[in-house]
């Protein structure tokens, strides 16, 4: 039956998308006789982690229960106590986790304190992988200090983007966009450049209308302060809107976006540029765990370019635009040989609508 009782405990953590960020979304399970005696997951607004959750639905039918629980129980004191700790109170006679804590400093701590008094410990490894994906944002942030970085586009089958005159209507279907804004709403933050914002006046808002934990946190490079003041984006900021500029940038346009609730950051890199890396950097320090870069031909390359993408994940459409005027999904200089290209890996295909899929890899860093 544990196959059973952690997918259920998979399926309570996934309630958490869009609500757990900082925190990893976590779910337990209490399952004392057979029968499941205590259910819960985490949200960072309800404080308290899945497992005490479980314990408080569980109450006395906890003692000498099995916990079924997405994530080793933490063993440290944060916002709330030790979970280790309430496991133990409870009287819980097995933990069956699927994962172990992925932060290096805390790893395997939570497993050693139940050890010592007296409770059975088992992995599921059936469930490693899943539970593991449910939380990449949050691993990829306790191993590296970084959020995830991947690029999403919607491209025809030949890899374009944009066409060189109408660009209007879309590439994909509704289907497609249906999909894409879930994918926002897991999203910590998003990013797109001057030129989409110039070019579409974009407004990047979650639109699923589901709750989330902190707002989207909506990102423009913007080297020159060339966000005009009347954009949708400027006028519906509430707090939520980041530029990345340059110190050649001018201090009155810097003073004005700030007047309107905008943040304006300095991230000078190279020939003027704004540096992705150093945006990256910034947003590791504020816990953004996931950074989703809805961009032009040019930014996309310059995150591949500089190495900060981590993954991509593109739509595909049943159609072709051919031509060498309509802009590829990576643009910039490219790589001049075959043997240079940008690697990736651990492909997935996904079926999005009927003749529409989405391709979703890891880039390989040297």
């Amino acid at each position: 039956m544990t196959t059973d009782y952690m997918a259920e405990a998979l399926e309570l953590a996934r309630r958490g998308v869009g609500l757990a960020s900082p925190n990893p979304m976590v779910g337990a399970v209490v399952v004392r006789d057979g029968e499941v005696a205590g259910r819960g997951f985490h949200t960072w607004a309800g404080v308290k982690h899945a497992e005490v959750l479980a314990l408080e639905e569980a109450g006395e039918r906890a003692r000498g229960a099995t916990l079924y629980v997405t994530l080793e129980p933490c063993a440290h004191q944060g916002r709330t106590g030790p979970c280790a700790e309430a496991v133990v109170g409870a009287g819980i006679a097995r933990v069956v986790a699927a994962s172990e804590d992925p932060n290096p400093r805390v790893s395997g701590l939570g497993f050693q304190r139940l050890r010592q008094a007296g409770v059975e410990v088992a992995l599921d490894q059936a469930h490693a992988g899943e539970a593991l994906k449910l939380n990449e944002p949050f691993v990829h942030f306790m191993r590296t200090g970084r959020p995830l970085v991947f690029l999403k586009a919607a491209v025809t089958l030949d890899g374009k983007i944009a066409a060189p005159d109408d660009n209007q209507g879309w590439i994909t279907s509704a289907e497609a966009r249906l999909h894409v804004q879930q994918v926002r709403h897991a999203a910590d933050a998003i990013l797109t450049g001057i030129g989409t914002v110039l070019g579409d006046d974009c407004l990047l808002t979650d639109r699923t209308g589901l709750p989330r934990s902190r707002p989207l946190l909506r990102i423009v490079l913007d080297s020159q302060l060339r966000l005009p003041l009347m954009s949708r984006m400027v006028e519906s900021c509430r707090d939520d809107v980041l530029v990345a500029a340059t110190s050649a940038a001018s201090a009155e346009r810097r003073k004005a976006l700030e007047a309107r609730g905008v943040q304006v950051i300095v991230c000078d890199g190279v020939d003027g540029r704004t540096s992705l890396r150093k945006l990256v950097e910034y947003l590791g320090g504020r816990q953004i765990l996931s950074l989703m870069i809805e961009a032009g031909s040019k930014v996309n390359w310059a995150a591949l370019e500089s190495g900060v993408a981590d993954k991509i994940f593109f739509y595909y459409a049943p159609k072709i635009l051919g031509g060498m005027l309509s802009l590829p999904v990576a643009g910039g200089a490219g790589r001049k040989r075959r043997s240079d290209a940008i690697r990736l890996k651990d492909v997935t295909l996904h079926q999005i609508a009927r003749d529409e899929f989405a391709v979703e890899a890891y880039v390989i860093k040297d």
